[in-house]
């Protein structure tokens, strides 16, 4: 930034009224820290003892820079996960051709989040979704709350959430701001993203809507490059204007836009960032309140920062703290000491206001003696209508059950504000409870059925109970588990619930705990009324939630059926644990790195010269001008062609060399081994020898079971190498690993809900539903088992709301013939198509649909065209007369259509994992993952004859269909041999 423009920014600052918040963009500043560096002499920076630390400097460098220009009141960092998110469920070749994450950068990014930790800046995250969602909903709540935002980042896709109006800019760094000693950090408002890209910031999303992302592989439009669109955004403004105006549009960028119309408004919905992501935020706690210096000093010693360490006075005052001085000695001026020496200078109704402020509206019973224990437990007796259930809470250590001390437990079960009791049992000052007598004498209690419980996310009290021997039954009510089905879209946290029900603002863990603590470490009253509050609001929350949901009586039959009796199956799911066969995936992971040398070898001897396989600017250069291969296949970009997984695929059918097949190969072995091979080894428990996953209930939008830490869901089986990986996954040794999984289960449920006449006839027939396709869209008797595969394709795709482009660009097929496959199917299956149809105008029509089960899932349209048909009769909505609707919009249409579809499927495995589990009470066989439509379990031998045949009729008989469910169960030495 030159000195002029840098005086403007802090001239500009200074005239600020409205306090500055400051959101990064942390993987983006961390992966431009590393390569700031990385590319040195030296190939980044290290201590003395090898720790990485590229990511740390340059990301505190960076950070101190900006602090010191723009002097902020707030601050909060955002990190993506590396999970799946919601945009490569939408496309699998989303961000597909990113290189593998370098070795040495996770121990630096570790490092990195404990350095921010240190500082006390908060770190959000939201599985599903990237940092750039939990960027814009950040920024939309803190300039709603009255900050001035502004978000620090390295990437141009946050332009778009530039807004004078609310006061959201945008700080752009290069990676050359990491090295120079004058800052490179623009401040980018709408006149400069104009000067940038030519377009404004409301149009960013327009513009890769139509000229695509070559980076996160967003296609675009193809033929429109970066200046098309932009003369067309300067001509018409947005993208729907564009296509309105299509008519007007002449020559071959007419025909582009018309023939891509579909691939711009898939490319619109993955570049929009979502404002709306479900994360829990409490912004005071992202205000700048200083460190503790002796938990920052030992990271910064660690990291060998002796710079930073002579300044930790000067960073503490940046960071919003105070300078701690020596204690002066006492003199006759001093104020003699004594318990109201910090209220002196307030008057006595200062005081009245603030003691009345600070008195907790609860008054919880701490229960530290055996009397007032035995005392508790005679009470609790008396409490068994499930009508009334008492509501209980655990506070612990840790959120992994097996690493938490059980620090108290909490209980409630009155509305009275002295109805609850705190029982404190590890904390590290105050008079504790013998945990050992206290857990004697709430068994009883705690492991029958016979008084009625309610908790707010029972399956972790489950697992934290069942870490410390006991076996928590008679959950009649889960606060959680009731949000996500009345409405799973929304905040289902504890906070949220109590200020939208009984309009209760309970203290947060954050601001119950400093940085570096844990609840142990809290005195016992405070516990007591943090958590007396839960349970209060807890108990509280279940006549207003039972309320709601017995007006949608089979929502309260979800609840009642499926997602509460799923829970303890979920908990001993995660509880067992999955034993993973490390010495084979370190041999695998062995010869991984062989066969990807060769590959390189090969790959370099056809090029004729050495270069980096994971650039894609040289591979470009290599494949089109060295090899001669045509440019027809690709797509232009910035930095030359395409070679993204689609453009290789294309490129392979043409290259006689084998370069493109070596490519293919490198990066398909290549994230194998990152991702799964060197990983799955770091995430086993030393003291069970397996992986615990966590399963998400209460995540997902269609009903679906989600999982992390590590995800298991994903585990691919795609090639023939990558179910290689599925042979580490192992039974208890002399076991049996078993894999059941339903045959077809979406297009049955398709053939159930649409009633069509020939795919119900198949199902019944036990017919190959991909033959009858094939012989109805070919018109003959014969088929291949090419058009079979064709047939397989459309059969899949219409759930999921493919249309000819789609399948055209997924197959091959030319686009005519595509358009022509897809209407002859629409022809042939007309039930199908009123079915789909149907759906979406349920959709418009209520703004929810629902699965077999009453599952609801809502939609919120923007498009006045769609909205103004809400509340009327399906049959006076006509969808061919929406017109030019948004890709958002679009998109909901699509997943609207899906969604009974994909949500009865997770409705029907998630019966069966809950009858499976009544079944396997009487076996010492077990449950152990749940993969989609694919249930896992280990074995013992003696059980499989008897087992294969109940696994089989238990998932077949989870709910009658008008089609046959058919389970295939197969059993093997190891997952891999299931299949």
């Amino acid at each position: 930034m030159s000195q002029t423009s840098s005086n403007q920014l802090t001239s500009d600052s200074a005239l600020l009224t409205r306090p500055v918040f400051i959101l990064v963009d942390g993987h983006s500043l961390a992966f431009r820290s590393y390569f700031a560096f990385a590319k040195g002499r030296d190939g980044g920076l290290r201590t003395k003892t090898g720790i990485p630390t590229s990511v740390c400097f340059g990301f505190l460098k960076s950070l101190l820079e900006v602090m010191g220009t723009e002097q902020p009141q707030a601050m909060a960092v955002a990190f993506d996960l590396g999970l799946p998110t919601f945009r490569h469920e939408a496309d699998d070749t989303y961000k597909a051709d990113r290189p593998g994450t370098p070795e040495d950068f996770v121990p630096d990014l570790k490092n990195l989040h404990e350095l921010l930790d240190g500082f006390n800046l908060p770190i959000f995250t939201a599985p599903g979704y990237e940092a750039d969602d939990v960027l814009g909903t950040l920024a939309q709540k803190a300039t709603a709350a009255g900050y001035k935002v502004k978000i620090l980042t390295g990437d141009r896709d946050l332009y778009q959430l530039i807004d004078l109006d609310k006061e959201i800019t945008v700080l752009y760094f290069s990676p050359d701001a990491l090295k120079r000693s004058t800052s490179t950090i623009t401040e980018f408002k709408p006149e400069q993203v104009k000067l940038k890209l030519g377009i404004l910031p409301s149009q960013v999303v327009d513009y890769k809507a139509l000229c695509g992302d070559k980076s996160d592989n967003i296609p675009g439009v193809k033929g429109i490059g970066d200046k098309t669109a932009v003369q067309l955004l300067n001509t018409y403004g947005t993208l729907d204007n564009i296509y309105a105006a299509l008519d007007e549009i002449k020559g071959a960028t007419q025909k582009k836009l018309a023939d891509g119309k579909q691939d711009a408004e898939h490319s619109h919905f993955l570049a929009s960032i979502k404002l709306d992501v479900p994360i829990e935020v409490n912004l005071e706690d992202c205000k700048l309140t200083g460190f503790d210096t002796s938990v920052l000093t030992p990271l910064l010693e660690k990291l060998e920062f002796k710079t930073f360490l002579g300044k930790i006075n000067e960073l503490q005052q940046r960071f919003g703290g105070t300078i701690e001085e020596a204690p002066k000695p006492e003199t006759s001026k001093q104020i003699h000491a004594n318990e109201d020496n910090d209220l002196w200078f307030f008057t006595a109704e200062d005081t009245a206001a603030a003691q009345k402020q600070s008195a907790s509206p609860i008054q919880p019973r701490i229960i530290d003696t055996e009397a007032k224990l035995n005392e508790l437990v005679k009470l609790l007796e008396k409490f068994t209508n499930a009508e009334t259930p008492v509501a209980w809470d655990t506070e612990t250590t840790d959120l992994e059950p097996r690493d938490a001390s059980l620090v108290g437990i909490g209980c409630c079960w009155g509305t009275e504000l002295d109805e609850m009791a705190y029982i404190p049992l590890n904390h590290k000052t105050g008079d504790n409870l013998n945990q050992e007598i206290a857990l004697k004498a709430l068994r009883p209690i705690l492991e029958s059925t016979e008084y009625p419980k309610a908790l707010q996310n029972a399956k972790f009290d489950r697992l934290v109970l069942r870490c410390q021997g006991i076996k928590l039954a008679g959950v009649v009510f889960d606060s959680m588990l009731a949000s996500y089905v009345l409405n799973p879209d929304r905040s289902h946290n504890l906070a949220d619930l109590s200020k939208k029900y009984l309009d209760l603002t309970a203290k947060s863990y954050s601001e119950l705990v400093p940085k570096g603590k844990t609840i142990a470490d809290i005195d016992i009253p405070a516990v007591a009324n943090y958590c007396g509050m839960d349970v209060y609001c807890t108990f509280g929350l279940v006549p207003k939630l039972r309320e709601e949901l017995e007006k949608i009586p089979t929502l309260h039959k979800l609840l009642l059926k499926v997602e509460q009796p799923l829970e303890p199956v979920l908990a001993e799911i995660e509880y067992t644990g999955f034993r993973i066969n490390t010495d084979y995936l370190k041999e695998l992971s062995e010869q991984l790195e062989t066969d990807l040398a060769k590959l390189e070898e090969q790959a370099i001897e056809i090029a004729g010269e050495k270069f980096n396989l994971g650039s894609p600017k040289k591979l470009s250069e290599i494949l089109f001008d060295k090899l001669g291969l045509s440019t027809k296949y690709s797509r232009k970009i910035q930095t030359g062609y395409s070679t993204d997984a689609a453009t290789l695929e294309k490129l392979q059918e043409v290259d006689e060399t084998g370069f493109v097949d070596a490519i293919m190969e490198y990066r398909t072995l290549s994230k194998l081994k990152s991702t799964y091979v060197d990983a799955l080894p770091t995430l086993v428990r030393p003291d069970t020898q397996r992986v615990h996953t966590d399963f998400n209930q209460t995540v997902t939008s269609t009903g679906r079971l989600s999982s992390s830490n590590p995800n298991l869901q994903n585990i691919p089986i795609r090639t023939a190498f990558s179910r290689q990986i599925r042979k580490a996954f192992v039974p208890q040794s002399g076991w049996l690993m078993v894999a059941a999984d339903y045959s077809q289960i979406e297009l049955r449920i398709l053939a159930h809900l649409s009633q069509e006449p020939v795919l119900v006839e198949a199902y019944q027939n036990n017919q190959d539903i991909h033959n009858v396709t094939a012989r109805l869209v070919f018109e003959k008797e014969d088929v291949t088992s090419d058009e079979r595969r064709l047939a397989k394709t459309i059969n899949f795709g219409v759930i999921y709301g493919m249309g000819s482009l789609r399948f055209s660009r997924s197959t091959g097929v030319d686009k005519t013939l595509a358009n022509e496959f897809i209407q002859r199917f629409y022809s042939r299956y007309p039930k199908v198509f009123e079915y789909l149809e149907n759906v979406k105008k349920q959709a418009i029509a209520q703004n929810y649909v629902e699965t077999i089960l009453g599952r609801r899932r809502y939609f919120d349209f923007t498009s006045n065209s769609i909205r103004k048909y809400k509340g009327n009769k399906l049959e006076d909505i006509d969808l061919k007369k929406l017109g030019n609707l948004g890709a958002s919009d679009a998109g909901l249409l699509r997943a609207a259509a899906n969604a009974p579809i994909q949500g009865s499927s997770a409705d029907i495995i998630k019966i069966a994992m809950v009858k499976m589990h009544e079944v396997l009470q009487n076996y010492q066989s077990r449950l152990l993952l749940q993969v989609h439509d694919e249930l896992v379990f280990e074995v013992l031998p003696s059980e499989w004859s008897e087992l294969q045949i109940q696994i089989k009729s238990v998932m077949e008989n989870a709910v009658k269909l008008s089609v046959p469910l058919v389970v295939d169960v197969r059993a093997g030495e190891n997952w891999m041999e299931t299949k």
